[in-house]
């Protein structure tokens, strides 16, 4: 039976392609900096994101955390979106490694932070509060139905950071959806943050790895946590040769997740007992809701799984799919009539 996996698009594959740049990379020792094939990929990241340096690290919780660290010291404070991946999904990591305050706001259901409550939450000279230093974005927004945030939007944060001395961090780990769903160059999105990270793993298809980066000065720091956090990786060009191929190969496939993404919501929306907001569906993830009493969440999922469909559940009711390389459009009309079956 085929395995129809929407819980993520971390469970995509490599490309044949991918597996063969694995086996040909160049190889040499990265904590010396002699790794021609992560070299090349670093440039041409930084390049493509309009950025001065950049550096691979393993995954994407591990770029969230070095540049957290890079930008407060223990005791000062980041804000962020209550909905943050950060702060959601990265076992508390700002804090039990760096000591760092979290000061929450909410997130808008198009996973913005509203401007006055940025403002806001910027603290002033009193030795009672934590400094504040830093301030986080997410794009595209997981637990936002995937939102992709403008570049206006994010110039406007960036005014903010730029009037109070602030830095912003972008968690870009989709930020390839965002600039294919908007058809925006990704450089918009990035020319008012001063550091993004993108994983390689997510819809980009590559096995391992994501990448950082912003100033020559702020990577030059940033690989002292890197390395804090036992993030050197030797001859890690095996990683570095599939991220080439997704930026070079992956970015504009990206719309057929989106295509598929919405076609699923269409087939979820006319399911009786499920609930969606199509209007939010602008990317590759789709949440729904479980209304009908005729069944419990964990019966939907073993209907599903006997079915071969397996999707992710992220709250008492609630439920997350997830388009990406290797699902097609045959595959969604497969789960839609998965669906369509259970009892």
């Amino acid at each position: 039976m085929k395995i129809i996996d929407l819980r993520s698009d971390t469970v995509t594959l490599p490309t044949d392609e991918m597996r063969q740049a694995m086996f040909n990379a160049v190889l040499g020792d990265d904590v010396f900096g002699e790794d021609p094939t992560i070299n090349k990929f670093q440039d041409m990241a930084a390049e493509l994101v309009g950025k001065e340096a950049a550096f691979l690290v393993a995954s994407g919780t591990m770029a969230n955390l070095v540049c957290m660290l890079t930008y407060c010291a223990r005791g000062e404070e980041a804000i962020l979106g209550d909905k943050a991946h950060i702060f959601l999904n990265e076992a508390g990591g700002i804090s039990a490694v760096g000591a760092i305050h979290p000061h929450l706001i909410p997130n808008q259901p198009d996973g913005t932070l509203q401007l006055d409550d940025i403002k806001a939450a910027i603290r002033g000279d009193n030795a009672h509060w934590p400094r504040t230093r830093l301030i986080c974005l997410e794009n595209t927004h997981n637990r936002c139905y995937g939102a992709a945030l403008t570049p206006e939007y994010i110039d406007s944060v960036g005014a903010i950071a730029k009037e109070h001395r602030l830095a912003v961090y972008l968690d870009g780990a989709r930020i390839f959806n965002a600039a294919v769903a908007l058809g925006r160059d990704v450089k918009e999105f990035t020319r008012n943050v001063d550091s993004i990270s993108f994983c390689l793993s997510k819809g980009l298809s590559a096995p391992i790895g994501s990448v950082v980066c912003g100033t020559r000065e702020f990577i030059s720091e940033a690989h002292r946590y890197r390395k804090l956090l036992g993030g050197g990786m030797r001859q890690a060009g095996i990683i570095a040769g599939p991220g080439i191929i997704a930026l070079e190969r992956m970015v504009e496939r990206l719309a057929e997740d989106h295509v598929n993404a919405k076609k699923l919501a269409r087939g979820i929306s006319q399911i009786p007992g499920l609930s969606i907001d199509l209007v939010r569906v602008q990317t590759n993830i789709l949440y729904f809701d479980l209304k009908s009493d005729k069944m419990t969440p964990d019966d939907l999922l073993q209907q599903l799984d006997a079915r071969g469909v397996k999707i992710l559940q992220t709250g008492n009711r609630r439920f997350r799919m997830v388009t990406h390389y290797g699902i097609r459009s045959e595959h969604i009309d497969a789960v839609i009539v998965a669906f369509q079956n259970i009892s």
